[in-house]
Protein backbone atom coordinates (compact mmCIF):
# COMPACT_ATOMS: atom_id res chain seq x y z
CA UNK A 1 0.00 0.00 0.00
CA UNK A 2 1.65 3.16 -1.03
CA UNK A 3 2.20 5.75 1.65
CA UNK A 4 3.58 9.25 1.82
CA UNK A 5 5.24 10.72 4.73
CA UNK A 6 6.26 14.79 4.93
CA UNK A 7 8.51 16.30 7.13
CA UNK A 8 10.61 19.00 7.59
CA UNK A 9 8.18 22.10 8.41
CA UNK A 10 8.47 24.44 10.85
CA UNK A 11 8.66 28.44 11.91
CA UNK A 12 10.47 30.92 9.65
CA UNK A 13 10.91 34.45 9.22
CA UNK A 14 10.21 36.05 6.29
CA UNK A 15 13.47 35.87 3.49
CA UNK A 16 14.51 32.57 5.38
CA UNK A 17 14.32 29.15 4.28
CA UNK A 18 12.33 25.49 4.76
CA UNK A 19 13.25 21.99 2.85
CA UNK A 20 10.45 20.18 2.77
CA UNK A 21 10.63 15.90 2.70
CA UNK A 22 8.16 13.51 1.47
CA UNK A 23 9.08 9.97 2.04
CA UNK A 24 7.73 7.88 -0.61
CA UNK A 25 7.05 4.24 -0.38
CA UNK A 26 4.74 1.49 -1.71
CA UNK A 27 4.41 3.40 -4.95
CA UNK A 28 5.87 2.17 -8.00
CA UNK A 29 5.36 5.50 -10.20
CA UNK A 30 7.47 8.85 -9.68
CA UNK A 31 4.50 11.13 -9.92
CA UNK A 32 4.33 12.74 -6.94
CA UNK A 33 3.65 16.41 -6.51
CA UNK A 34 3.67 19.00 -3.54
CA UNK A 35 0.20 21.15 -2.69
CA UNK A 36 -0.70 23.57 0.27
CA UNK A 37 -3.81 24.74 1.74
CA UNK A 38 -3.56 27.71 4.25
CA UNK A 39 -6.59 28.30 6.29
CA UNK A 40 -9.72 29.34 4.79
CA UNK A 41 -8.41 28.48 1.45
CA UNK A 42 -8.78 25.70 -1.11
CA UNK A 43 -5.94 23.16 -1.76
CA UNK A 44 -3.47 24.39 -4.48
CA UNK A 45 -0.83 22.19 -6.38
CA UNK A 46 2.39 24.73 -6.30
CA UNK A 47 5.00 22.27 -7.68
CA UNK A 48 5.32 18.57 -9.69
CA UNK A 49 8.35 16.92 -11.29
CA UNK A 50 8.55 13.86 -13.74
CA UNK A 51 12.57 13.44 -13.30
CA UNK A 52 12.73 11.25 -15.95
CA UNK A 53 12.30 13.79 -18.58
CA UNK A 54 13.34 16.63 -16.68
CA UNK A 55 9.97 18.34 -16.45
CA UNK A 56 8.82 20.26 -13.56
CA UNK A 57 5.76 22.83 -13.14
CA UNK A 58 5.80 25.79 -10.77
CA UNK A 59 2.50 27.58 -9.53
CA UNK A 60 3.03 31.26 -9.94
CA UNK A 61 3.19 32.25 -6.67
CA UNK A 62 6.18 29.95 -5.80
CA UNK A 63 8.02 30.26 -9.08
CA UNK A 64 11.51 31.83 -8.85
CA UNK A 65 11.83 30.90 -5.20
CA UNK A 66 10.76 27.05 -4.49
CA UNK A 67 12.39 24.46 -5.95
CA UNK A 68 11.28 20.85 -6.47
CA UNK A 69 13.60 17.79 -6.57
CA UNK A 70 13.47 13.71 -6.67
CA UNK A 71 15.57 10.89 -5.89
CA UNK A 72 14.43 7.08 -5.40
CA UNK A 73 13.06 8.23 -1.59
CA UNK A 74 11.00 9.99 -2.76
CA UNK A 75 10.32 14.08 -3.62
CA UNK A 76 11.93 17.51 -2.03
CA UNK A 77 10.44 21.04 -2.03
CA UNK A 78 13.46 23.84 -1.38
CA UNK A 79 11.84 26.96 -0.27
CA UNK A 80 13.64 30.07 -0.10
CA UNK A 81 12.79 33.67 0.25
CA UNK A 82 9.82 32.52 2.31
CA UNK A 83 6.85 35.12 2.29
CA UNK A 84 4.12 35.78 5.05
CA UNK A 85 1.62 34.34 2.64
CA UNK A 86 3.75 30.96 2.51
CA UNK A 87 2.06 29.95 5.42
CA UNK A 88 0.01 26.67 5.16
CA UNK A 89 -0.02 22.94 5.75
CA UNK A 90 2.08 21.14 3.27
CA UNK A 91 1.09 18.21 1.32
CA UNK A 92 2.41 15.86 -0.97
CA UNK A 93 0.49 13.53 -2.95
CA UNK A 94 0.51 10.99 -5.89
CA UNK A 95 -0.25 12.59 -9.28
CA UNK A 96 -1.55 11.74 -12.90
CA UNK A 97 2.17 12.22 -14.66
CA UNK A 98 2.91 15.73 -16.26
CA UNK A 99 0.49 17.43 -14.27
CA UNK A 100 -1.28 18.68 -11.09
CA UNK A 101 -4.10 16.55 -10.85
CA UNK A 102 -3.82 14.67 -7.47
CA UNK A 103 -5.58 10.51 -7.98
CA UNK A 104 -6.20 9.63 -4.54
CA UNK A 105 -3.20 9.05 -2.29
CA UNK A 106 -2.19 12.04 0.13
CA UNK A 107 0.40 12.36 3.24
CA UNK A 108 -0.96 13.58 6.43
CA UNK A 109 0.65 17.00 5.90
CA UNK A 110 3.53 19.75 7.76
CA UNK A 111 3.06 22.83 8.86
CA UNK A 112 5.06 25.67 7.84
CA UNK A 113 4.34 29.24 9.44
CA UNK A 114 6.03 32.23 8.20
CA UNK A 115 6.07 35.31 10.10
CA UNK A 116 6.74 38.95 8.61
Amino acid sequence: QAKLVESGGGSEQAGGSLRLSCIVSGYTSSCVAWFRQAPGKERQGIAAIVKSVGWTSYDDSVKGRFAISQDSAGIYLQMDDLKPEDTATYFCATVTCGTLNPNGIWGQGTQVNVSS
